[in-house]
Formats: structure tokens, C-alpha cells, sequence
């Protein structure tokens, strides 16, 4: 298995992206189209890099994979040019490798053995090759429909279409369920749909898996709320078990600071949905941002994803806003020591087009004009600290300087608050945990009967990796639940905690 000298004879290489302006005048995906067989030349070499490490912390998901990818298997695969077991060994895991591939910020790059000293050249290029694994899947038609040759009888409903949601609904078809996917939404796909822009992920990626899982069987409904389209009681009715995944998408917001109430300031989604609607032919976004100076408050991945929103948009300047300092560009061992997720500056190919970034700071006023619509906002200079007695956060100014910012659109991009509150819950008779979560025993039940929950709904906003591992190990525990036992992989325990990922 792998090559343990390949380390040394190839450097750590990244997918090669379009130029700036190219990505800046479009809405796809902003890496570069290169030639299948030079694009699979390139890939056998990053994963010839996978060394016989003895313990593979990649794929644990305590360090590593939370769904227990076999990456040095199918990176050995990969590096003989074995690509259909390759693809073999990758859905035995992932349902949807395209997904991660393309979103997942790799938490087993950083539970790579060669992650341990700088002068290993780098982890494996995991990501890559897996996304490279998918594409050959699909391009040489590996992936194809997986029809169930015997019916349970039994039906289950699937509230979201998120990857949890497809997850979930795709491992209990397969199981022989009659599986029917309730989307609220327009269209299918929850947050990868209309929370992830087109530059990270086009849409016809997520339409072309959803193609599949409809000739296996899934039965899909948009359009429709349940709890009010489709009441509690016809739900029980209908179906033999419920699986929530509903997501938490109940942002955070900010309104404390004052000026909050000024025309121009937004949740980071209300600008996201609307435009990736708009990439999907439905006209303009109410919240655009061309012309205008942008201040996105928020460093994380929402923040970054409306940070390249913006700029496609034609917006004057962009700025984003973090009140933690600037993080080390090398891992911090004493912080975050190996395999951990470490604590490191990070760098989206959005901030590589345009605007900047500013650490340490904080908005301590929205400025107005005399039409009531925000013109500026005023920051401090502030360092974080925790309370030693209560451990909350407290956001100190380190001093009295104030700088003025010129900001015709805010967006809060300062997390999520958990599960929205929705007549679905108060009919099922749920109710949310202080993280604005729903609990589950260890069989992923809630407390109430054959109704589970997977995905961001039960653990917080968290990775697309875990969602996709929640919705394979809720769907082992529906399927044992309707008949007594099953088959199906179960990648992770209700109770296993998320990865600190920010």
C-alpha cells in the first residue's frame, strides 16, 4: 500500500485557478479547466505522496475524516491508475464525494502524518484527489443508479434537502424504503442550492446527483412546508418514520450596536439566497451590491462566500471584519498541536480577487445618513477575552482611536443560532436545546417516537463532511428502527462532538 519514498519525489500541489479577472467576470467555479489526462497525470502524483504511515489519522473522526473515508486505499488506487475501485472504495463511504471535494475545508489534510514538520512539503493533497476521483466517476459513468431489488413497505419522510437530508434519504432507498424528500424551497439541495455560490460549487453538480437519486427511487416535494402544507397529523399518517433535517438556520444577529436599525444591514443569507437565485435565473437579488462599499463582519466561511458575491456583484470595495487577531500562517503547536484542526490564517480564492480583511477589530457604531440608510460604519480596534467566572467572550477596545469606514451594505456574517423555530416542532411536540439544537438518544431518536434527527439540526451549523456522516448514520438507525436490524454503515455516535471549525 502507497508509496512511502513519494513524499520526497513530488512537491505538494495545488489545482491551478483562472485569472482573477476571468473568475470576476463569471459565476462558475473559479478553478481552471485542464485536460482529463493531464489533469489525471497531475493527481496520480499528489497521491503517490500518501505514504505507509501505519496509523492514518486522515480517516479518523476524531483528527480526520468524520466519515471515515479509506483515503491511503484509494489514494494507492489513484496512484496505479486504478480509478473505477478507486470510485469503488469512495462511495463505500461518501454517498456524495463531489460535495466534499469541492466544499469540505479538509480537516484530514491536517491529520495527515505529513503535516507534522513543514519540511515534509505539505499533507497530502487529499481534497484534490478526491474531488478528481469523482470527476472520473462521473465522466467514465461509474456512477450510476442503485436500485433497491426488494421493497420494505415501509415509508419514511425526509424533512430538508440538505446533504444530510439526501444523505439519509438515499441510504434508505437503497435500503428498500419508500423514501419522499419534503424541501420547503423552490428547488432542492437546502444549503448547498442557495447557501453555497455557484464559484464553489455549480449547481449542475448537485442537479446531476439528484438525477440519480430520483431513478433510484427518492421521491422529492418541493415547495412545501411541513407543519403547515403538510400538517403533523398527516405526516404521522402518511409515514412510518420521520427523519429532521432541517438544518440550523436561524443567524445570528447583531443588535446591540447601535444604528442597527438602519436600511442597508443585513444577515449574510439574506444576500446569499437571492443571489444564487439570481445565478439561477430568477431575476435580480433585492440585496446587490454593485456600486457600493461593502462591509462583511464575519470571518468565516459565509463571510468569505459573500465577500466573492460581492465582488461579482460590482461592488465599489469590500472589506471584511474579524475581531480575533490575525492567526499565524504556520501551525501554532502549543494551540493546536497535531492532528487537531489547527488554528492558521486561511485564505478563500475570494480574498485573492479584490477588497481585504481587517483583524482585531470591531464596529462599534452603524453610521447614518438623513434618509435613514447606512452610510459607515465606525470600528475600534479590540482584543477577545474570556471571562474567567462565566467564560463568555468579552470584546474589549485596546484604545480610543476610532476609524470611520465608508459602508452602503453591511452584512452579519457572525454565525448561526441553531434550528428556526417552525410549527413542525411545536406539532411534534420538540423543543430546542440551549444551542438551539434538537436532542437524540443514542439510537438518533428524539423524544418523539420514530422522528429523528441528523445533520446541522442536531449538531449546529458545522461541515458538509459531518452532514452527509449524520444522514448515513441516521438512515442505519430508521432502517434498524422499521425493521429490526441493519446493514447500513453508521460513520458516527449522536453524541460525537463537531470539529472546531471556523
Amino acid at each position: 500500500m502507497a508509496d512511502p519514498t513519494g513524499f520526497l519525489k513530488y512537491d505538494r500541489e495545488e489545482p491551478k485557478k483562472k485569472s482573477k479577472e476571468e473568475r470576476l467576470a463569471t459565476w462558475g467555479e473559479v478553478y481552471a479547466d485542464v485536460e482529463p489526462g493531464e489533469r489525471d497525470e497531475q493527481v496520480r502524483k499528489q497521491a503517490s505522496r500518501c505514504m505507509d504511515c501505519g496509523i492514518p489519522f486522515c480517516h479518523s473522526s476524531g483528527s480526520g475524516c468524520p466519515l471515515g473515508n479509506l483515503i491511503p486505499e484509494w489514494n494507492d488506487l489513484v496512484r496505479r491508475g486504478d480509478w473505477a475501485a478507486a470510485s469503488d472504495r469512495l462511495h463505500a463511504t461518501n454517498n456524495f464525494p463531489e460535495f466534499t471535494g469541492k466544499l469540505c475545508p479538509a480537516p484530514c489534510e491536517a491529520g495527515c502524518v505529513l503535516s507534522v514538520s513543514p519540511l515534509s512539503g505539505g499533507p497530502v493533497a487529499i481534497k484534490r484527489v478526491e474531488q478528481t476521483i469523482a470527476d472520473q466517476s462521473w465522466e467514465a459513468g461509474y456512477v450510476q443508479p442503485q436500485v433497491s431489488a426488494v421493497s420494505s413497505g415501509q415509508r419514511v419522510a425526509v424533512v430538508g434537502s440538505g446533504p444530510a437530508g439526501l444523505a439519509a434519504a438515499q441510504q434508505l432507498t437503497r435500503a428498500g424504503h419508500e423514501v419522499t424528500v419534503y424541501e420547503r424551497d423552490d428547488r432542492l439541495g437546502g444549503l448547498l442550492r442557495y447557501g453555497i455560490p455557484e464559484f464553489k460549487m455549480e449547481k449542475k453538480v448537485l442537479d446531476r446527483r439528484l438525477a440519480q437519486l430520483r431513478k433510484e427511487g427518492t421521491k422529492f416535494v418541493t415547495g412545501c412546508e411541513v407543519g403547515v402544507d403538510l400538517t403533523v397529523e398527516e405526516l404521522r399518517e402518511g409515514y412510518d418514520a420521520v427523519v429532521l433535517a432541517v438544518g440550523a438556520l436561524r443567524g445570528r444577529d447583531d443588535k446591540t450596536t447601535p444604528g442597527r436599525e438602519l436600511s442597508g444591514i443585513h444577515l449574510a443569507m439574506e444576500h446569499l439566497v437571492p443571489a444564487n437565485k439570481y445565478v439561477e435565473g430568477d431575476g435580480p437579488s433585492p440585496i446587490d451590491a454593485a456600486g457600493k462599499h461593502v462591509v462583511i463582519i464575519g470571518g468565516g466561511d459565509t463571510g468569505a462566500d459573500s465577500y466573492g458575491t460581492a465582488t461579482r456583484q460590482g461592488a465599489l470595495s469590500v472589506t471584511q471584519l474579524d475581531q480575533y487577531p490575525t492567526p499565524p500562517s504556520t501551525r501554532d503547536d502549543e494551540r493546536s498541536p497535531w492532528p487537531t484542526w489547527p488554528y492558521i490564517l486561511r485564505t478563500y480564492p475570494a480574498h485573492e480577487e479584490a477588497g481585504e480583511r481587517k483583524f482585531a477589530v470591531a464596529v462599534t457604531r452603524f453610521i447614518g445618513d438623513d434618509e435613514g440608510d447606512v452610510r459607515a460604519v465606525e470600528l475600534r480596534q479590540v482584543r477577545v477575552v474570556k471571562d474567567p467566572e462565566t467564560g463568555q467572550r468579552m470584546v474589549t477596545p485596546v484604545n480610543d482611536e476610532v476609524e470611520e469606514l465608508p459602508a452602503d451594505l453591511v452584512l452579519l456574517a457572525i454565525g448561526f443560532e441553531g434550528v428556526e423555530h417552525m410549527p413542525l416542532l411545536d406539532g411534534l411536540g420538540l423543543s430546542l436545546t440551549k444551542r438551539g439544537t434538537l436532542s437524540c438518544g443514542s439510537d438518533w431518536q428524539t423524544s418523539s417516537p420514530g422522528v429523528f434527527v441528523c445533520g446541522d439540526a442536531h449538531r449546529g451549523a458545522s461541515l458538509v463532511v459531518w452532514a452527509i456522516a449524520e444522514g448515513r448514520s441516521v438512515a442505519s438507525a430508521v432502517d434498524a428502527y422499521l425493521t429490526g436490524a441493519s446493514d447500513l454503515p453508521a460513520p458516527v455516535h449522536p453524541t460525537a462532538l463537531p470539529l472546531a471549525v471556523v
